[in-house]
């Protein structure tokens, strides 16, 4: 025998990969850090005294508007008998807070590990009722973040009332920050969300202390109330004989339910249960209680000093009731500054960081519905910084908007408050009455009335709110909840649908014999790299026939490609011209795959070239022609579409060091792996193909031969040739791997 030494390596490139990072990742590392890898995902365990801190804002820092929305509703009808029904009506809202947290308490000692009414309406009535759960709880996160940063607004330009003009733009601002801080991976649990609320009730509270003493004191009174306008307080009604009209009780009843904002949040411990201490329920249930005396004292103080003070809310929200009682109480001495500026500072910080409570409560839902598949699949997954990166911009997206369309104008969202968040205590209480009648636990008789009238109470609540409130937004609500339901109930069934058709018979089919044939058909629109690389994607699949076709929407085009398929001297390769005289691409292919599938004994694939383009801007430039096609093939029988992308730009310039000039001609790198073989480097040619791998692109390769049919004249290593960095075939030893370059004469 002789032979001519081909040598082992090639002239193209060698495949030295590098894989850069997109402009939209690097700009997102930029902006938001390194990744967090999964393992750090813990979660610190709080303390009582930190836990009370971190998972209270939102509830404590009602106290800023509770009184004062109650107000809102008094003074334009009672005047200034409005002042003497406040208390009584703080007195009724306060019961209500009274039974609620005796429900939430039997909660927290039964769900430790996920609490919250969604997790108790779907662990007892299953998951279809407790969606109602669910939307209520979207419902009030979203309004959560609108109304909490409204109101730290108001606070803001209650103390510099120059800002007055920039409250939505400040508002939307602290929403975007709040979004960028929880993309980049704030941790509910730091020390750092403590230390407003700590704040708020240190000086809120010293407010109240020192108000009363100056109150018992005689040294409190009541101040004149500035005459009502655009820009000063509300109306102030004259008729104190609207006490004795039946209308009054409606009056009052609107009153009550715009007080029962003051009670959003205090599902937050059960939401957090998991996060405390061992023994998780009993320290839950000690700061639900803690809280809750909290915020019942500071909510019954701020409505006692309004009633002695006289304070008014104002149309534009700013100056705040609680900023004017604090003025009226510290007065306005060089100390009374202070407290008072330290009062609105403390303010705004927990009405900020409670409306974070919902960017940490949210997100952690949406995933726990959607893993119910009642959500996208998408709200599941954790992103950049191990957050739930989807949630945290929907919230975020659809609060800006909240804010925008009410001009973060407090009492107009305070409409959309309650209805939600009662709802939720509704669900948890009905849920633990299911279960305390189910497991009767010790003491179960006992738990169900007290579960049992906490739920009535509350479903009371969103009923008095969704008639009194009805006409000023309280319909949107009212209107959206049955849709939302019937909206994730029916995403459901589609999530049903697409399992149950996806397992029927998924092992019997598993197990199917191949089909006897194997027909590729490569679509060719026109001869470039694209497509040159989707014909040796279709060789390697060693099929027992491989065509390549072109459908004819212009003759022109077609003629063209036929006299450069025969000019490049790919004749070998079988080029099939279909006419399609109605340009119906789709169709026209669908009809060829059925064709050829017919005998019931062949299996088709359909190999689609798809040209990729680095920036938005070009592909609007272009179609999604190979998608359309694919998504049709994909409906016949024994039928595959398989779309074989090509990248074009500086992205795939850059990931495979190709040069369209020509080819830099360097050899391949040897490495010795130990065991006397050598690992190549792969060359890559022009087209992204691994040099001497298969041949040059022409003809498919004969049957039963997976190597190419060499490389066209006079761009192979002469016979003898002996290049730097390659080994001759002679010097090869037994079971030694190689990578064959050239041209075999003989053998």
């Amino acid at each position: 025998m002789s032979s001519t030494p081909p040598q082992v390596g090639s002239t193209p490139v060698a495949a030295a990969y590098v894989l850069p990072e997109p402009l939209s990742y690097r700009l997102k590392r930029w902006l938001l850090g390194e990744p967090l890898i999964t393992e750090r995902l813990s979660e610190e365990r709080l303390s009582k005294v930190l836990a009370l801190g971190v998972l209270a804002p939102d509830c404590i820092s009602s106290t800023a508007y509770g009184s004062e929305e109650m107000l809102n509703i008094l003074i334009p009808y009672f005047g200034l008998a409005a002042f003497s029904l406040l208390l009584p009506i703080t007195f009724t809202v306060l019961v209500v807070l009274f039974f609620v947290t005796l429900s939430y308490r039997e909660v927290v000692m039964v769900y430790t590990k996920a609490g919250g009414s969604y997790v108790v309406a779907r662990d007892n009535f299953g998951p279809r009722v407790a969606q109602i759960a669910a939307v209520a709880l979207i419902i009030d996160y979203i309004v959560t973040v609108a109304v909490q940063t409204s109101a730290g607004t108001d606070a803001l330009t209650s103390a510099f009332p120059t800002l007055k003009g920039g409250t939505v733009p400040i508002t939307i601002g602290v929403v975007l920050v709040l979004t960028y801080g929880n993309l980049r991976g704030i941790r509910e649990a730091g020390r750092s969300f403590a230390l407003p609320t700590y704040l708020f009730i240190a000086s809120t509270g010293s407010l109240v202390v020192i108000g009363v003493v100056r109150s018992l004191l005689g040294q409190l009174h009541a101040h004149p109330i500035p005459h009502p306008g655009l820009n000063g307080p509300v109306s102030i009604g004259t008729h104190s004989s609207a006490l004795l009209l039946a209308a009054s009780v409606f009056i009052m009843m609107k009153a009550f339910a715009n007080g029962g904002s003051s009670l959003t949040g205090l599902e937050a411990i059960s939401n957090g249960v998991a996060n405390f201490r061992e023994p998780t329920g009993r320290n839950a249930r000690r700061v639900l209680v803690l809280m809750s005396l909290t915020l019942g004292s500071l909510v019954l103080g701020v409505s006692y000093l309004a009633h002695v003070t006289h304070a008014v809310p104002y149309v534009l929200g700013s100056p705040s009731v609680l900023s004017q009682e604090a003025k009226y109480v510290f007065g306005t001495a060089a100390v009374g500054r202070v407290g008072f500026f330290l009062v609105q500072a403390a303010t705004m910080l927990i009405l900020y960081t409670g409306a974070n409570t919902s960017f940490n409560g949210f997100p952690n839902l949406t995933s726990f519905v959607a893993q119910d598949a009642y959500l996208p699949r998408r709200l599941t997954r954790r992103g950049h910084r191990l957050v739930f990166s989807n949630g945290i911009i929907i919230l975020a997206i659809v609060s800006i908007a909240l804010i925008y369309a009410t001009h973060a104008n407090l009492s107009s969202l305070v409409a959309l408050y309650a209805i939600g968040v009662f709802t939720g205590f509704t669900m948890a209480g009905s849920g633990m009455v299911k279960h305390h009648l189910t497991y009767h636990e010790p003491g179960w008789r006992y738990k169900i009335w007290i579960n049992g009238f906490a739920a009535l109470l509350s479903a009371l609540v969103v009923a008095i709110f969704a008639v009194t409130k009805f006409t000023e937004g309280a319909w949107l609500v009212v209107v959206l909840f049955p849709i939302l339901v019937f909206v994730l109930i029916r995403l459901h069934r589609q999530y049903e649908e697409e399992t149950a058709e996806l397992a029927a018979n998924a092992p019997k089919a598993a197990v199917v014999p191949v089909l006897r044939r194997h027909v590729v058909i490569v679509l060719v629109e026109r001869l470039d790299l694209a497509t040159a690389r989707a014909l040796q994607y279709a060789r390697t699949l060693s099929p027992d026939e491989l065509r390549a076709v072109h459908f004819v929407l212009d003759t022109a085009v077609a003629h063209e490609l036929e006299d450069e398929w025969s000019r490049l001297g790919l004749n070998r390769f079988p080029l099939d011209i279909v006419e399609c005289p109605d340009r119906r691409l789709e169709q026209a292919v669908m009809e060829l795959v059925a064709e050829a599938a017919e005998d019931g004994q062949t299996e088709v694939s359909v190999v689609l070239p798809r040209r990729g383009f680095d920036s938005y801007w070009q592909r609007v430039l272009h179609d999604r022609t190979a998608d359309h096609i694919a998504a049709h093939v994909s409906q016949l029988p024994n039928a595959n579409a398989t779309i074989i992308p090509f990248p074009l730009g500086k992205r795939r310039k850059t990931l495979v060091p190709w040069m369209a000039g020509g080819i830099e001609r360097t050899p391949p790198e040897r490495h010795d792996d130990g065991g006397g073989h050598h690992r190549v480097r792969v060359p890559v040619h022009p087209w992204g193909m691994a040099g001497g791998a298969r041949g040059d692109g022409g003809p498919a390769a004969p049957k039963g031969r997976r190597h190419g049919e060499g490389r066209p004249a006079g761009r192979g290593t002469q016979a003898g040739d002996d290049q730097p960095g390659t080994t001759p075939i002679r010097e090869l030893r037994p079971r030694q791997r190689a990578r064959v370059a050239g041209r075999v004469r003989a053998v």
